[in-house]
């Protein structure tokens, strides 16, 4: 992937890292940092259905090379520690018999801790890029969390009960919660978040006051980010990328810079 920034590129720095969790699993992931001595500004990466892939690890890596510590947690841990599932029908079947036995309470703990291991490393600031069903996680660990920004790319059920994370109530029903910004991307065939689903949530983002923005890209459909689907869309793709950078520039390294004078 390439990576377009107003600032000079990072050299980076990848190492597989673990740490305790409050239920007293034990999570492991994969953390991506700028080579060059810090602080930097903290992003979490929630993985999509299929682990913590080559995507999402290459998802780390452009974030670093931008000048964030990047860190995406294994959300399988307890079940299937490490397991990194193929883009096909047994890849989904296996990520959705995974899915359905992730809590709600279990992901906030994951992601509170991974915000700890972040802070430990100096990142003051800390935002949230998810993918697919990392963007449904991203959503409700903003409205958990102390997340100053969080992008949620094609997150599905945020507003229906089909899934553990989102009972008892949806997690769109949680949405006062959130204290940061959101960024919404999603494709307009995305049969994963459909036109009625896209309605809720940018409904309940206003009525809860929250500083958003939804983008809806014509003709395109799920996983539009990962160039391994075959619903990659280059074009939505850059424009997402742009989106994102320029969501957490201002949001985790302006704003940190005028707390810090």
């Amino acid at each position: 992937m390439t990576t377009r920034s107003s600032r000079a590129p990072h050299r980076i720095l990848t190492e597989s890292v673990e740490m305790s969790v409050a239920d007293g699993s034990r999570m492991g992931a994969f953390l991506a940092r700028p080579a060059a001595p810090g602080p930097f500004p903290g992003v979490l990466v929630a993985m999509e259905l299929f682990g913590v892939s080559a995507h999402v690890r290459d998802v780390c890596e452009r974030l670093a090379v931008e000048g964030y510590v990047a860190l995406a947690p294994d959300l399988y841990h307890r079940d299937a520690p490490g397991i990194e599932l193929p883009h096909d029908a047994a890849g989904r079947e296996r990520g959705f018999d995974l899915l359905h036995r992730l809590t709600r309470d279990q992901v906030v703990h994951d992601v509170r801790a991974a915000m700890e291991h972040l802070r430990a490393r100096g990142c003051v600031r800390i935002g949230m890029v998810g993918l697919s069903l990392g963007g449904h996680v991203a959503y409700l660990a903003a409205t958990r969390l102390d997340l100053a920004a969080v992008a949620v790319a094609y997150g599905g059920w945020i507003p229906v009960t089909d899934i553990p994370l989102s009972r008892p109530e949806p997690t769109l029903a949680l949405t006062p919660g959130i204290t940061g910004r959101v960024l919404v991307l999603v494709g307009a065939e995305d049969h994963v978040v459909p036109p009625d689903h896209r309605r809720m949530i940018a409904d309940a983002l206003r009525a809860a006051a929250v500083r958003h923005e939804i983008v809806e890209y014509p003709g395109v459909g799920h996983g539009f980010l990962c160039d391994r689907r075959d619903t990659f869309d280059a074009t939505a793709a850059d424009d997402a990328w742009r989106r994102v950078r320029e969501l957490l520039a201002e949001e985790l390294v302006e704003h940190g810079s005028v707390r810090s004078r």
